[in-house]
C-alpha cells in the first residue's frame, strides 16, 4: 500500500503533489477527492474518506492544486483554469476506469468542470457544499464599491477568512473564471451519473440554496440532495462525515448494479 507523497507534472505547467491508494477491489470505482479553495490534501474529509476507502480497497486520490499545499506554483497567480487542468492531469495521468469524484466547496466546481471534460470516465459525483461560479458571488455580492476600485487599480484586493488568514482575490482569477461559468448554461445538461449533494444549513460561505439550483440544473435522474440542520460550511462533523462515505457508498451500490 503506497499512500507517500508524490508528484506529476501537469497541463498547468506546476508540479502537482498527490497521494493515492492503488485499488485492490477493481470492483468498485476509484475515488478522487478534490479541495476546496486555498486547501490542502490534508483537510479532515479527505483524510477521513482515504480511510474508508482503504477499508474497502477502492481506489483513491487527494492531491494539492497548483499554489496550494505541497504542489509548485504561486497562488496568487493561479487560477480557476490552472486548478482544471491539474484535475484533467491527475484523471488523465492517474486513473483508468471509472472515478467518482468528490468536491468540497471550490472542489465542487472543479469537479463538475472535469466530468463536462471526461464524461464517460465519471462513474458518479458527490458534492460537499459545491461552489460552482462562486467567483461572481464574490465580485458581484462581496465586494464593496471600494474593494473592486482596489481590485482594478492593483489587480488584487485581500478578504477575511473563517479559517485564518485573508486569502487575496486577484482580477486574474475574477476575469479567467467568466470562462467557467456553470449556473448560466445548459452545461450540467450533460452531466447523467448519479449526484449526491451535501449542504449544511448553517453554511455561512456557500448558501444551501445552491445545491438545489445545481440539482435542477443537471441532466442527471438520479440526484439527491441531503441537508443537515446544524452543518457548517466544511461538513467535517461526525453526521457530515458520516454522510459523505454513505453517498460514496450509494454511488457504490448503483455501479456494481449498472455493471
Amino acid at each position: 500500500m503506497n499512500t507517500t507523497v508524490q508528484k506529476i507534472n501537469s497541463k498547468s505547467g506546476n508540479e502537482i503533489a498527490y497521494r493515492r491508494f492503488i485499488a485492490t477491489n477493481t470492483e468498485l470505482p476509484s475515488v478522487i477527492f478534490f479541495g476546496g479553495f486555498i486547501s490542502d490534501m490534508y483537510g479532515s474529509k479527505a483524510s477521513f474518506l482515504e480511510k474508508k476507502c482503504i477499508e474497502r480497497g477502492q481506489g483513491f486520490i487527494r492531491f494539492d492544486y497548483s499554489g496550494q499545499g505541497q504542489s509548485s506554483g504561486e497562488f496568487i497567480n493561479c487560477t480557476i483554469g490552472d486548478w482544471l487542468q491539474d484535475a484533467v492531469s491527475v484523471l488523465d495521468q492517474l486513473t483508468d476506469g471509472s472515478q467518482i469524484l468528490v468536491g468540497s466547496s471550490m472542489g465542487g466546481w472543479i469537479a463538475l468542470l472535469l466530468s463536462l471534460r471526461r464524461l464517460d470516465r465519471i462513474a458518479g459525483i458527490v458534492g460537499i457544499a459545491a461552489a460552482p461560479d462562486f467567483t461572481e458571488d464574490i465580485y458581484g455580492v462581496e465586494l464593496n464599491p471600494s474593494q473592486k476600485q482596489e481590485l482594478e487599480d492593483n489587480g488584487v484586493v485581500y478578504l477575511p477568512s473563517d479559517y485564518g488568514e485573508p486569502y487575496p482575490i486577484t482580477k486574474k482569477l475574477i476575469d479567467d473564471a467568466k470562462n467557467y461559468l456553470l449556473l448560466n448554461n445548459d452545461n450540467l445538461l450533460d452531466i447523467k451519473c448519479p449526484v449526491r449533494l451535501l449542504h449544511g444549513k448553517k453554511d455561512t460561505i456557500v448558501p444551501h440554496e445552491l445545491s438545489l439550483e445545481i440539482k435542477e440544473k443537471l441532466g442527471s435522474t438520479d440526484v439527491a440532495v441531503h441537508m443537515i440542520d446544524d452543518g457548517d460550511h466544511s461538513l467535517s462533523c461526525k453526521a457530515g462525515l458520516t454522510l459523505l462515505d454513505g453517498a460514496v457508498q450509494a454511488i457504490n451500490s448503483i455501479v456494481s448494479i449498472t455493471n
